[in-house]
Formats: C-alpha cells, structure tokens, sequence
C-alpha cells in the first residue's frame, strides 16, 4: 500500500478525434515536455483541466494502491465533517478490453467508496467530487475536477467570417504557444475577428491583438466586449509594433480576405522575429524555408485537419 508524497500528483485524461490527434498531442508536448501515444498522463504539472480543449478530467491524487481493497482501506480516513460528497469512476483508462469494467461495475465501486468515506453523499450537488481511476497496472482515486469548456460559448461570435479559425484550434495554439501562463506577455498580430486573444484572455493571459484591416478589427472589439474581455485591439501594419513580447501566435493571413505575396510573408515573420522571441504560426502552406530565412529555429509542429482541409502548426525561437 502507498500514499502520495507532499509534493501532488495528477491523473489527465483526454479524447479526441482522428483528424485532432497530431494537435492533440503537441498540446500535451507543450504543457508536460513529454510524447505519449497514450489518452492518459500522470505528471505533478498543475493544469486546469477547462484550458484544454481535448482534456476531459483530472483527478489530484490523494491515494494509491495495487487493487480496489487498498483504496478502500486508505479513504476511510477522509474526514468531511458533515459536507456531501460524489464518487466518479474515470470511464477513460488503459485497462485492456477483455477486463474492461463495465457500467454497472463502476457503480458498485463508487458505491463502495461512498460507503467507506465518512461524509454525506449527493450525487446531484456535492461539496466535493472524488475520481477513482486504473493506470498502468494500479488504482488511483483523489480530487476531481471536469473540464467545463469555456470555449464552446465562444463559438456564437456576434461578428465571424467563415475562414476564421475554430475555437478548439485557436484554444490549443494558446496552449501550445504559452502552456505556462504567469507573468508572459503575448500578441496576435494579425488577430482578424480576434479568435485566438479571445481564448487566450479566457485563460487570464495578458495579450494584445493588431490587425490591417478595418473592418475586422472592428469585429474583433465587438466580438471580445460580447464576452465581457479588455485588450488593446489596435489598427495598424505588423511594422509599426514597437513593444517587445514572450510569445506571438502568428495566423499568416490567406485566401478571400488577403492577396499576401511571399515577400509580404517573409515580411511578417522578419517582424514578428523582431519583437517576439516566440512564435507559432498557424499556416495552410509549406514554409520552412522562409521560417528559416526570418532567424526563427523551428522546435516543434503538428498538422490540424478538419475533412479534407489543414492547417499546419509550427513552434518557433
């Protein structure tokens, strides 16, 4: 039988589709520096489960062991003086098929739990919530937190065009470009109707958004005072950025709404090289060259498919 030690620990899990898979998986690159093919990480990195488009829960473990028996034993000493409380069992785990736990099993564990922590029940509105969850051959049950996505609201824009970039994409390019958020400063250079600040300042970080267009940015202001945000939204070439920032998330402008030239492209990243020591960019064309030919190092990238149309997605310093 073990128990955690002080320092905690945490049990994401996560759910994607085929096409979201390689963003996916640079977003967990980003927040926990490892690769895994798996739904499941164990990292002592503190993530809000909600930043996260694709995560779906954590649980903080506060016990641990080698079967059910053992759980059972170790949340007897959970003392809640009177406040209720929910037992979850994580549907998401790596058990293997052939001795899957099925619906009605999973109830009967939570049941169980229940009946060995010393508290009130309430399934409905509960003072806490606890997760129990398999991983790797052991059991694991804590606190748990669901990822409540703040992101799908921000999906009825009051001002939208229909090459805009999605919610979850936009939301994993934050993560991905700023995975730790304190004390960083970051800008959308060419933010269009303001897609990408809107799910950055939704995560407390401090960002600015600038675009050439007037008609756009005045969607962008629109669409970040729809959902109660504050940022500078400036009009304004990417030349006349005169701050320096942490992190730019650069969307090279394209299609119906840009006729940019190669050498207008160049230009945007020789810029954004100048003041940012960060970048990812969002493009639908090959150009590592130019990436190169701006000074950036490119350190990582992923390919976001929605059908038959794709965005690459590429981490520069």
């Amino acid at each position: 039988m073990n128990t955690i030690s002080l320092l905690p620990d945490y049990i994401y899990t996560y759910a994607y589709n085929e096409d979201e898979r390689s963003l996916c998986h640079l977003e967990m690159r980003s927040f926990f520096g490892i690769d895994t093919t798996s739904n499941i990480i164990r990292s002592s990195i503190d993530i809000d489960p909600s930043r996260s488009p694709f995560m779906k829960e954590r649980i903080e473990i506060m016990y641990e062991g080698d079967n059910l028996p053992e759980i059972l034993q170790q949340v007897e000493a959970i003392q809640l003086n009177g406040s209720t409380f929910k037992v979850i069992f994580n549907k998401i785990n790596d058990l293997d098929p052939s001795v899957k736990i099925e619906y009605d099993d999973r109830r009967i564990i939570e049941r169980d739990l229940g009946l060995h922590i010393d508290g009130e029940a309430d399934v409905h509105h509960p003072d806490h919530t606890f997760g129990i969850i398999t991983l790797g051959g052991r059991w694991y049950f804590g606190k748990y937190m669901k990822n409540e996505p703040i992101w799908f609201q921000h999906m009825k824009k009051p001002r939208n065009y229909s090459i805009a970039l999605g919610t979850r994409l936009a939301r994993a390019a934050v993560n991905i470009a700023i995975p730790k958020t304190l004390g960083i400063t970051a800008i959308d250079p060419c933010c269009g109707i303001g897609t990408v600040v809107i799910e950055a300042l939704s995560m407390g970080i401090n960002i600015v958004g600038r675009d050439l267009n007037p008609h756009i940015i005045q969607g962008a202001r629109a669409n970040t005072a729809h959902f109660g945000y504050e940022t500078e939204l400036t009009l304004g070439d990417i030349s006349d950025v005169l701050s320096s920032y942490d992190v730019a998330i650069l969307d090279m402008p394209y299609n119906l709404f840009s006729s940019t030239t190669p050498e207008e492209q160049l230009s945007l990243l020789q810029h954004t090289r100048r003041f940012a020591s960060k970048v990812v960019i969002i493009t639908i064309e090959t150009m590592d060259e130019m990436i190169a030919e701006a000074g950036f190092v490119t350190t990582d990238r992923c390919v976001a498919k929605k059908r038959s149309f794709s965005r690459q997605i590429i981490v520069c310093e």
